[in-house]
């Protein structure tokens, strides 16, 4: 939203688009024209209204619990290789259902059901292959967009694994939080990237807890090799890369799925994309690629 206000430029307009975890939410919306700020906050809201509306519709009781998937999916694994590998097929309290019910409100059942006709790449991860699974190409079952953004989206602990025609998924997340080396999979090259980071921090968090040092080193050692394998196969392609400031951080502790902190960290975004977009390695890019086409597509139309 930042961008947009910043540069007049629609996210729809991207060429391709690449949607992980809370970032397949958005992308859902965004090729659908619904990522606004009217969508997501209603005229009459508070802040207990934005809450409790989050909170019902993310976190939907799951049934049962299934320790065996767990011990065969993460604990056994995770002992061979410790890390986010532990955390696989875990048992948790709640199901992903309710996110897939949340996109389907704001794009429709129709879109819900079917998927853009733009590319849009939604990133889970396979269970039982331990690899990436990468709907909306030819390698991945076709599903509805509502469905792949919930499998995306099943963060382990909090949500159980999310089936789908007899596969189980979970985050895509605990491999990459961006997978943005997808891009390559364009057919033509692309001359600018935006990478949208949040696991991804340039500066390290102060007395950080363990869950959140975890999560940096992973989220930024895959950016970074992401990041090299574009540049090596597009070496004339500009990549810009946003991620949260400490300001956003700390709105978002102690724990970021807490709904209670969701309006807080919006607004923080907010404030501190106008001092990152004001950064010369971020605007110059941004204002060759996206204001001076945005003026080119003007002149074209007069």
């Amino acid at each position: 939203m930042a961008i947009e206000l910043a540069t007049g430029w629609d996210p729809n307009d991207a060429e391709v688009i690449v949607g992980t975890s809370s970032g397949s939410f958005v992308a859902s919306l965004v090729r659908n024209e619904a990522l606004t700020l009217d969508s997501m906050v209603r005229p009459s809201d508070n802040r207990d209204d934005v809450t409790e509306r989050i909170r019902s519709h993310v976190f939907i009781k799951a049934p049962s619990l299934n320790v065996g998937r767990w011990v065969r999916h993460g604990i056994v694994p995770g002992v061979r290789r410790p890390g986010l590998t532990l955390f696989l097929g875990s048992p948790a309290r709640y199901h992903a259902r309710g996110i897939a019910d949340w996109v389907t409100t704001h794009i429709g059942s129709d879109a819900a059901l079917s998927w853009p006709n733009r590319p849009t790449a939604i990133v889970a991860h396979d269970l039982r292959s331990n690899s990436r699974t990468v709907f909306g190409t030819d390698s991945a079952p076709e599903v509805g967009i509502a469905e792949a953004v919930a499998a995306s989206s099943a963060i382990p602990l909090i949500f159980h694994p999310y089936s789908l025609d007899h596969d189980l998924y979970v985050d895509g997340g605990v491999s990459s939080g961006t997978h943005a080396d997808l891009v390559l999979g364009s057919p033509e090259p692309l001359d600018l990237v935006l990478v949208i980071a949040p696991l991804a921090a340039e500066v390290s968090r102060m007395r950080a807890r363990f869950h959140e040092k975890l999560f940096d080193r992973v989220g930024t050692r895959s950016l970074s090799e992401e990041i090299d394998l574009i540049k090596s196969a597009w070496p004339d392609c500009d990549i810009v890369s946003l991620s949260p400031s400490p300001s956003v951080q700390n709105a978002s502790r102690p724990n970021p799925m807490d709904a209670s902190r969701s309006v807080p960290t919006f607004m923080r975004t907010l404030v501190s994309m106008k001092r990152t977009l004001g950064r010369p390695e971020v605007w110059e890019p941004l204002e060759h690629h996206l204001i001076a086409d945005q003026r080119s597509k003007r002149m074209a139309t007069r």
